[in-house]
């Protein structure tokens, strides 16, 4: 199979997306001086390009892709070639309204803006597959392409009449008869029991609470429709090219796709990375999703969009500080990323998207922007030897799963304030402040690997991951739960006593009493620190040491942190520096030491192959000590002991003893 290496060999790719169809063609010979003044060597092409290339049913325009093509060539850039089917042209919609999706309440959602087609539609998918198939024909042996760039951020929901049959499809493949779909959906509960699949549609608005079984199936075939989509592209550009590498672009921390389904399918993991300039935890968001895109791909992974500056679809959309765009480019190089990507190339003019920012901003070429822009083109050119396709040594695990985050999402549970992504961020921003290195990992992966694996929050756990989870222990692993945890099965069906049996006895945790959530600024005090969003009433069974108890109120002397030999449970959201200290104490104990010990507070230490880099988050500049003699690759200059990092610094140092 081909890979991110077979596009890279042994450089960083560099670039955007390019939409020359924007553009007036005498501008394209400007944008390919400044590519290359800027160290760009690729850029993705023809993602929104659908009315461009198809501007009538059946049409084919490929005149100024073909120019387009060439030029990249000529100049040595190559060519990320995207199907550009994530944009239907009005035609399709006026034509074809049966290719809109609709919402739960029947609305149709119309075109006008993009991402406007039902995945479930046999005639979008039909024109798909048609243009699809040109495009690969035309261009399989163009030597710009290096890469397939499938759609574009799929996130296309519909509830339509075909969609409806489509879900009976899936669900009469999963569960075969009638009964076994009852009994998985619980549909004694509220008469809800269905006597045929007609009878079954997908689960639009209704009066009160819906089940959540079937929301739950409904958001795994909705991955699962839009899976379809992308594979049955896929298939067409990969027999037309064997050997050129496939992929589609994630958007982080998105619910509608399985990343881990998704990624098997893909040659290529990439992603869209934007963390807010106005957040202080940017940095930690940035390197959280850049280990869940890594441990996607296990290896080497792909940013397909992050801002040179401003977005504009937020409520206040700030600028990157100077120095932050750089910074968080090289985390993420650090972090696994052997691809850098922008969207855009050239900041629109027009559209919906002319205030979000581009790698050539509206301040050209003398820009702050640009020239930062050149700068970091510059420095991965320095170090793309010594960092392509090596890879990110870490020893801690966090497990993630999309079935418990949809499970999390539920009407009716016990607080809405639970959110599953910020419990996520929160503990491994514990773990990402303690300097310790993190990937993530499935429930049912194998852990063996791991001196520490953490379970922020997985509401729902199949049977299989339980399992994997004892397993895990028994075999000596360090395994730290979070609250409300092992609570459902594969069905959403609640364990008996509230958790189930195999975890309530690795914990050594008798009974689960009662879930105690918090309002929203309510906290609960415990031994050594304060908690927050959750409590529980836990009746330990004798075999478990509490090693922080409740103090004052309901719970006052139950535990909120048990551990059982190695395995530890923590039943409420410790306050952040206390989850960072329950973390980093656990995983002392695990044989788990930082990157670098002794960073001042905001600096961030990452090996990645044979290199140490070292990004500082902080608006002032650190010295960091150093345990032996290094040489900056991106300077030259040696750095004996200490490295003095500016306001936004980053060194990337080789060990000079070695």
């Amino acid at each position: 199979m081909p890979s991110l290496h077979d596009a890279t060999r042994g450089r960083i790719l560099f670039g955007g997306d390019y939409n020359p169809e924007q553009w007036p063609e005498e501008v394209w010979a400007d944008d390919v001086r400044l590519m290359k003044e800027a160290g760009v060597n690729s850029v993705t092409v023809g993602v929104f390009s659908w009315a461009a290339i198809e501007p009538r049913p059946g049409a084919r325009e490929f005149g100024w892709m073909d120019r387009l093509l060439d030029l990249m060539a000529d100049n040595a850039i190559g060519v990320v070639l995207a199907t550009p089917t994530s944009s239907p042209p009005p035609w399709m919609g006026a034509l074809h309204p049966e290719t809109l999706p609709r919402t739960e309440d029947g609305a149709l959602v119309n075109y006008g803006s993009r991402q406007h087609f039902c995945p479930s539609s046999p005639v979008y998918r039909r024109y798909a597959a048609a243009l699809t198939e040109d495009l690969a024909a035309r261009y399989a042996d163009h030597p710009a392409l290096t890469v397939w760039h499938i759609n574009n951020e799929y996130c296309t929901h519909c509830w339509c009449d075909e969609t409806a049959a489509h879900f009976r499809r899936w669900l009469t493949s999963r569960y075969t008869t009638l009964d076994a779909l009852n009994d998985a959906w619980g549909t004694a509960f509220w008469s809800q029991r269905y006597d045929g699949w007609a009878e079954i549609l997908p689960p639009r608005r209704a009066q009160y609470m819906r089940n959540p079984a079937q929301e739950l199936d409904f958001k795994r075939f909705t991955s699962d429709a839009l899976m379809e989509c992308y594979v049955a592209e896929r298939d067409i550009v990969a027999r037309h090219t064997p050997h050129i590498p496939v992929t589609t672009n994630f958007m982080p921390l998105w619910s509608g796709q399985d990343a881990w389904a998704w990624a098997e399918q893909e040659d290529i993991v990439s992603v869209d990375v934007y963390p807010d300039p106005a957040d202080p935890r940017g940095g930690q968001y940035n390197a959280m999703l850049a280990d869940m895109t890594r441990s996607q791909a296990r290896g080497p992974w792909m940013v397909m969009e992050q801002a040179a500056g401003t977005v504009n679809w937020r409520g206040v959309n700030h600028p990157k500080p100077e120095g932050l765009n750089r910074l968080w480019s090289l985390q993420a190089v650090a972090r696994g990323a052997d691809a850098l990507c922008y969207f855009q190339w050239r900041q629109s003019r027009q559209g919906a998207e002319k205030f979000h920012s581009g790698m050539l901003g509206h301040a050209g070429e003398h820009g702050r922007t640009f020239r930062e822009v050149k700068r970091i083109g510059a420095e991965l050119a320095l170090i793309a030897a010594e960092v392509s396709g090596t890879e990110v040594p870490v020893e801690v695990a966090v497990l993630h799963d999309w079935d418990a985050w949809w499970s999390s999402t539920q009407a009716g549970r016990p607080s809405s304030l639970v959110s599953y992504t910020e419990l996520v961020q929160a503990w491994h921003r514990g773990l990402w402040e303690s300097g310790i290195g993190t990937e993530f990992a499935r429930p049912e992966a194998d852990l063996s690997a791991y001196r520490m694996v953490l379970v922020p929050q997985l509401q729902l756990l199949a049977d299989a991951a339980v399992d994997n989870l004892v397993a895990y222990v028994r075999g000596g692993g360090t395994l730290v739960c979070g609250f409300f945890t092992g609570v459902a099965d594969v069905d959403d069906r609640i364990r008996p006593g509230g958790m189930d049996d195999r975890l309530r006895e690795m914990f050594g945790i008798r009974t689960v009493h009662e879930w105690w959530p918090l309002d929203a600024e309510a906290t609960v005090e415990c031994d050594g620190f304060r908690g927050t969003l959750w409590s529980e009433e836990l009746e330990p069974d004798g075999s478990a040491e509490t090693v922080a108890a409740y103090r004052g109120g309901e719970l006052d002397g139950l535990p909120a942190v048990l551990r059982k030999g190695t395995a530890w449970y923590v039943s409420t959201l410790p306050e952040p520096e206390a989850l960072r200290g329950v973390l980093g104490r656990v995983a002392a104990g695990a044989g788990v030491r930082p990157v670098l010990e002794g960073l001042p507070a905001g600096v961030e230490a990452v090996r990645r192959g044979g290199l140490l880099f070292l990004l500082n988050h902080g608006r002032s500049p650190a010295l960091v000590k150093l345990p032996g003699r290094y040489t900056d690759l991106l300077t030259g200059a040696g750095a004996d002991g200490d490295v003095e990092l500016d306001r936004y610094g980053v060194a990337v140092l080789r060990d000079a003893s070695a």
